[in-house]
């Protein structure tokens, strides 16, 4: 913790130090030293990085996120960019590449040796949000046909050219896949037990899948790894447990951030520069100040019941509220679900006649509080469009919620971004006409 007492507290590092910070820097463990470069602007990482050695700085650079790296990359010189980019994995560098403005990523591929950019062509070949452009396409090459000792002798070369050996994805000659097996199993076995006796049938993916929806599936297996392969089931990679993790956390980010009407910052917020964190922000406070003028238009159609009866517009914030937030609990609940695949896009009459029956029961709880309130401090007449109201806002608050985010995945669109921000401007606008309605019927407006 020394060094965060001896570096956070200045604004600045001052380059009279810079021996005494570097050897700082040297001693701190590797991850007080990542949340250092965290929190620091691209400016200041890229001095705390120059003051690392070379082996430490690129295992700093390597644990931070995509976007930081990008920012990074232009408080580093030229030198110092070739050789983090050249020593990240494939994976990680195609991340990097989609941060960056297609010129510096073009300048930084041509820099790279041939073999390295060969590999990592391959990962920039799939989709955007396909687990092929998250996969790591250095995996060992082990034949069915080999003997244990052969694979070890052949893991042993390979070691420090692939993504990991601990789960060994087995192919035959063509590279089809035909099995996995762990190395504790090779290393095990009788020297001339033949691998395809040990292999088993594997579990893998293809490269064109969604990666968070193989992430969701791949996780709780509790495997190691799984091999990814194309449409002919030939092995081109192999998806680790960690990138996996961080998949779903990305994407668990991404939708806590859409929820809340913005959109993902991708880097630490401390690092985030000023006009990220607003142009994260503005668009979505604009589509929603637009859409909330739907709201106005409906209190102005009903301006003359409202002049008639104006003890209805104390109750506006209450039942607005309560139908947005009746809203948000079932798209927030299915929106859930979809992500961990216990809902689907088929199971949309399912869902909206379980959250119309939820609706139903909360709105008639919440309908007959607000009914005997209403009721003892304004009369019958007003309770009684205070629990009518309360009980449609739910019911249809819940269906519309629940139904939304399933409509939003049948149409490809984010279902995170039909949660809170625009079921709340969907629900105050309808609850009021609803509300309305209801008050000139009880009423006789």
């Amino acid at each position: 913790m020394a060094t965060e007492k001896t570096i956070l507290t200045r604004s600045k590092l001052d380059p009279a130090r810079a021996p005494q910070l570097a050897h700082e820097l040297a001693e701190a463990p590797i991850q007080e030293v990542i949340e250092l470069v965290e929190r620091s602007s691209a400016a200041r990482a890229a001095l705390i990085l120059r003051l690392l050695s070379r082996s430490r700085a690129i295992d700093v650079f390597d644990a931070l996120d995509p976007a930081q790296q990008a920012d990074l990359i232009g408080a580093l010189q030229s030198k110092e960019t070739y050789e983090f980019f050249e020593d990240m994995d494939p994976d990680d560098r195609v991340s990097l590449l989609d941060e960056l403005p297609a010129e510096i990523a073009e300048q930084l591929l041509r820099n790279l040796d041939k073999t390295e950019r060969d590999i990592t062509g391959v990962v920039l070949g799939y989709p955007k949000r396909s687990v092929g452009r998250r996969m790591s396409p250095e995996v060992p090459t082990i034949y069915a046909d080999m003997t244990a000792e052969q694979a070890l002798d052949e893991l042993r070369r390979q070691a420090d050219e692939v993504e990991t050996i601990y789960l060994i994805p087995i192919t035959n000659h063509d590279r089809t896949l035909v099995g996995v097996c762990t190395l504790r199993e090779v290393f095990t076995a009788a020297p001339d037990t033949r691998i395809e006796q040990i292999m088993v049938e594997p579990v893998y993916a293809n490269a064109h899948d969604d990666a968070e929806e193989t992430a969701r599936w791949f996780l709780p297996l509790d495997y190691l790894a799984i091999p990814i392969v194309d449409d002919s089931t030939r092995l081109v990679g192999i998806l680790t447990f960690d990138d996996a993790a961080d998949i779903a956390e990305e994407a668990e980010s991404e939708d806590s951030a859409r929820a809340g009407g913005a959109e993902p910052l991708q880097q630490p917020y401390l690092s985030t520069p000023l006009l990220k964190l607003v142009r994260s922000r503005v668009v979505w406070l604009l589509v929603l100040a637009v859409s909330a003028l739907l709201t106005v238009k409906v209190l102005d159609t009903f301006e003359a019941t409202l002049s008639q009866a104006v003890v209805l517009s104390l109750f506006i914030p209450l039942l607005t509220g309560t139908g947005g937030n009746t809203g948000n609990q079932a798209a927030t609940t299915v929106t859930r679900s979809l992500a961990l695949g216990d809902v689907r896009k088929r199971d949309v009459a399912q869902v909206m006649w379980r959250e119309l029956r939820v609706g139903l029961i909360l709105g008639a709880l919440l309908g007959s509080l607000g009914f005997a309130l209403a009721t003892v401090a304004y009369g019958l007449n007003i309770g009684m469009v205070i629990g009518l109201t309360m009980l449609a806002v739910c019911t249809m608050s819940a269906t519309v919620g629940g139904a939304m985010p399933i409509i939003a995945k049948a149409v490809g669109a984010d279902p995170a971004v039909f949660s809170n921000p625009f079921i709340s401007t969907f629900c105050d606008a309808t609850g009021l006409i609803v509300y309305f309605c209801i008050a000139k019927a009880i009423l006789g407006l």
